[in-house]
């Protein structure tokens, strides 16, 4: 489906001519700045428990500290990221993520929800500067090998997400999760310096008004099986995996185990290297492996819930699965978004970006629900209750994946 003519774009650096290709150096510079700012998604993942206690809020309701992060990301992508299909890029980039920052700043005074809650949901809101970076370099990467490139930008972008968490938990047991906010500030100061430097500028050719460029996302939404399909996957595992992570410092802090919150760090560095599953993927997707991929990321998110049911919470053999678990999971979670990229960016340079918004925006609010709920499931039902409602939303994934059609 494409429902518009293609437009020329301009991806070189300074000429403004199709170079097919990006340097090593940008892939890099584009891979980091996508770590730096997701990482404001998550800093607060590990912290429920200590956030909620300062800012009074019920065990019940504690997952909406991260869940408005994402409600604001989702916005970011649906009102947001389209413009990058209509505004210069690095000014689009820069812009976004000054909002970030003084959300941040916001946040790291915060002494009460009122303030808190508002202020993590336009974290989310600057923070969706990702999701423009990423089509960019997609823009940028010549069609053999954008898999690829896009695998190692996503790697950065999932290295920073998981990444925030031990960071997140390191500062608070040494200070308090307000210093947090206050690193997060100096680290996008800085960023933001560094991009405005060194980052490639990119001049979309549309001359679409804004209301248009809304409803043709509406357009595309609803013509467009491919992106209905990988954004409504992607949906149910990034569900499982917020539910996965929300839920985990939980139950490590609850009686079953007492562990700390340097210990919850320690616990969160396991799923660091699920990352490098991004750029494994994107080389699949080059090779034409998509399906296959898709399959076997579906079935490790799936299995990695029944690991933690084995045995029950507090033993040694119990933490040990719930760390295999939770690597097993971010590999196949990580591999499956760079699947979907793939198989949504070659739809068409000229509405990358609106595709891009549309497929993020859906599986960030399957994210927003799995954080909400796994509060609250482990509030209810324990960490049992939990692990099963985790295993049914990637194997809903995997039932709606064997209907589609070999192409």
């Amino acid at each position: 489906m494409r429902p518009e003519p293609r437009r020329h774009e301009t991806n070189d650096l300074t000429s403004g001519k199709d170079t097919g290709g990006i340097s090593r150096a940008t892939t890099f510079l584009m891979a980091a700045a996508c770590g730096l700012i997701a990482a404001n998604l998550y800093y607060a993942q590990p912290l429920v428990k200590p956030i909620s206690e300062s800012l009074g809020l019920s065990p019940n309701i504690a997952g909406f500290l991260v869940t408005m992060t994402q409600i604001g990301y989702g916005i970011g992508l649906l009102l947001i990221v389209p413009l990058g299909d209509l505004i210069e890029n690095r000014r689009l980039i820069l812009s976004v993520m000054g909002l970030a920052t003084a959300a941040l700043v916001t946040a790291a005074f915060s002494t009460h929800a009122a303030m808190f809650l508002p202020a993590a949901l336009f974290i989310g809101i600057g923070s969706c500067a990702v999701q423009i970076l990423v089509p960019f370099a997609a823009h940028l990467a010549p069609e053999a090998k954008r898999g690829q490139v896009v695998g190692n930008v996503m790697s950065g972008l999932m290295f920073g997400i998981m990444m925030a968490r031990p960071i997140a938990s390191f500062i608070t047991e040494l200070s308090s999760w307000h210093v947090v906010y206050f690193y997060s500030i100096a680290v996008m100061l800085v960023l933001g310096i560094v991009l405005s430097r060194a980052l490639p500028q990119r001049f979309p050719t549309s001359h679409m008004k804004y209301g248009d460029l809304l409803f043709s996302m509406a357009r595309l939404a609803l013509k467009t099986p491919v992106l209905q399909r990988r954004a409504l996957y992607q949906a149910a595992m990034f569900g499982a995996f917020s539910l996965f992570w929300t839920a985990t410092p939980l139950l490590l802090a609850s009686p079953a185990f007492g562990i700390s919150q340097a210990g919850i760090a320690l616990f969160a560095l396991a799923g660091v290297a699920g990352t490098i599953a991004a750029p494994i993927a994107g080389r699949l997707a080059d090779r034409g492996m998509t399906r296959l991929a898709s399959a076997l990321a579906m079935g490790m998110a799936a299995l990695s819930f029944l690991m933690t049911l084995v045995v029950a919470p507090g033993s040694t053999l119990s933490l040990a699965l719930l760390v295999v678990a939770a690597l097993v999971l971010d590999f196949g979670v990580t591999a499956n978004v760079v699947l979907g990229q793939r198989a949504i960016y070659s739809l068409g340079a000229e509405y990358r970006s609106r595709l891009n918004g549309l497929y993020m925006a859906t599986f960030f609010m399957g994210g927003a629900a799995g954080s909400a709920i796994g509060a609250w499931a482990f509030a209810q039902g324990g960490w049992t209750l939990t692990a099963w409602i985790g295993f049914a939303l990637p194997l809903a994934a995997a039932l709606y994946f064997a209907t589609e059609k070999r192409r």
